[in-house]
This record gives structure tokens, sequence and C-alpha cells, in this order.
């Protein structure tokens, strides 16, 4: 995510502070490497957030892959927050795996 200052992981949660959004708690709900999925829950943060469950999946045809993000919120006045968030991540993504392609 751009600019975390922090990320900590239990082996169950993973505590966040995000700029904008403050100190976060995510529950991992699912972490399979053979599938390459996770699904998380934000269940603590200072906000107005009362509902959250995300997932990530990378597809693949054999040649090429995709990463399928996905969250569901409410209220759903804060979607433009998360999305603005999540595709800012992305956008670092795609960055660090042009600088390591080879």
């Amino acid at each position: 995510m751009p600019g975390v200052k922090s990320c900590d992981f239990d082996g169950e949660v993973r505590s966040l502070i995000l700029p904008g959004a403050g100190a976060i708690k995510e529950r991992i709900l699912l972490h399979d490497n053979s599938a390459r999925r996770i699904e998380y829950s934000c269940f603590e943060s200072p906000g107005a957030l009362t509902y959250h469950h995300a997932k990530m999946e990378i597809l693949s045809d054999g040649q090429h892959s995709l990463l399928a993000w996905e969250a569901i919120i409410e209220p759903i006045e804060l979607e433009a927050f998360v999305k603005e968030s999540m595709e800012g991540a992305l956008s670092q993504l795609e960055d660090v795996l042009a600088k390591n392609r080879l």
C-alpha cells in the first residue's frame, strides 16, 4: 500500500498504520498459496467502517496473470477512499514488477 508506515503480522492479524486511515487491524480469513488467494477483513479502524471483506486472487492462463482484487465495504460512502487506496497499491505493485522484469 502506498505510504504504509508500519505493518505487523502475528499469523492471524495484520496490523497496519496507513496514511489517511490511521491504525487498522485486518484478520486474515484465508491464505492459500496453491490457489494464490487471500481473503481478509478489517475489524478495527478509527473511521466509520462497519463492514469490510476483501479478497485477492492471481488468475493465470499459463502465459499471462491477472490480479483480481475486490472488497465489500459498509458504509458505501467509504467506497471512494478504499478504491483510491487499492488503485494506489496496484500502481505501486506494477512499478515493482516492471523494475524486476527479466
